[in-house]
């Protein structure tokens, strides 16, 4: 049903994945001159250095995925593999944070920031809510043997 609390735990995954459009992923020094880092790419005086059209996509994807889920509450076997899936992107967008950090500049100083640690937070929010559905899912099993 739509009121669990796998609902509630989709909902803030998909939250907290469509804020990473608004927020600053790392701070880039290179050479004394400061290049901030966001879902858009890589900025250095207002000016794009590096596009960050495939992070952007991947944000999108991920939030999409997790509003997608949240209305698949009668599929509860579909609802899991959703979010099984949103799992891997949301891993392979922290692996893109740090390919693009890295592999922009040689020899940089990096400070980054919250926003980092959150796709790993949305991670375990997925993760506790599949186990919810699995409940769930036991449970009406349980029920259907009993009839």
């Amino acid at each position: 049903m739509i009121q669990r609390i796998q609902t509630i735990f989709i909902l803030v995954a998909g939250l907290l994945t469509g804020s990473l459009y608004v927020q600053k992923f790392a701070d880039i020094i290179v050479n004394d001159e400061l290049h901030i880092f966001n879902a858009f790419g890589i900025l250095k005086n207002q000016e794009l250095i590096t596009n960050g059209l495939p992070i952007t996509i991947f944000i999108g994807l991920i939030t999409v995925l997790h509003f997608v889920a949240i209305f698949l509450y009668k599929k509860r076997i579909l609802q899991m593999r959703v979010l099984g899936f949103t799992m891997i992107l949301l891993l392979g967008l922290l692996g893109m944070f740090f390919y693009f950090t890295y592999a922009s500049f040689e020899e940089v100083k990096v400070a980054f920031k919250v926003a980092v640690a959150l796709p790993v937070v949305c991670v375990i929010l997925d993760w506790l809510a599949i186990r919810a559905i699995g409940k769930d899912e036991a449970l009406v099993r349980s029920l259907d043997r009993i009839r």
